[in-house]
């Protein structure tokens, strides 16, 4: 089935559309969805080739589909691998996942700006120095 028929199939009818607003941007919480738009540039069920990046406890976990997988074969079309946060001392190495997207040939900027944003999420904040006083409080009161 080509990937034009299932858009007009799943685009008014899927259990993954999320309407917030009436006039607003329709949302979609769809697997392979990245921006989380529902369209059909951005649907991971529509389109033959998709990459799923997910927060797991190990690291990111990135789901690929396989392309020339048969239809009928759901689990053996997917390809996921996990990124952990850190290798040592070194942060994750995101030139592996430009790699890996290389040979899927998907939509580049997308998988990698989830992946620095699911790793972003994941430090802890820096905490907040303490006020510094100015004027005639930091010189000791009155003069």
């Amino acid at each position: 089935m080509s990937s034009d028929l299932q858009w007009l199939l799943i685009r008014n009818n899927s259990s993954f559309i999320v309407k917030r607003v009436p006039e607003g941007p329709i949302f979609s919480r769809e697997p392979g969805n990245l921006r989380n738009l529902h369209s059909y540039k951005y649907s991971g069920l529509a389109n033959a080739k998709t990459i799923d990046v997910s927060d797991s406890p190990a690291g990111v976990k990135i789901t690929t589909r396989k392309p020339k997988a048969s239809p009928h074969a759901v689990a053996s079309a997917k390809a996921s691998l996990p990124y952990p946060p850190t290798i040592g001392h070194t942060p994750c190495p995101r030139h592996r996942l430009a790699a890996r997207e290389e040979g899927i040939q998907a939509r580049p900027p997308l998988p990698l700006a989830r992946v620095s944003a699911l790793i972003a999420a994941r430090k802890e904040p820096k905490p907040t120095p303490p006020k510094k006083l100015r004027g005639k409080k930091a010189r000791g009161g009155l003069e």
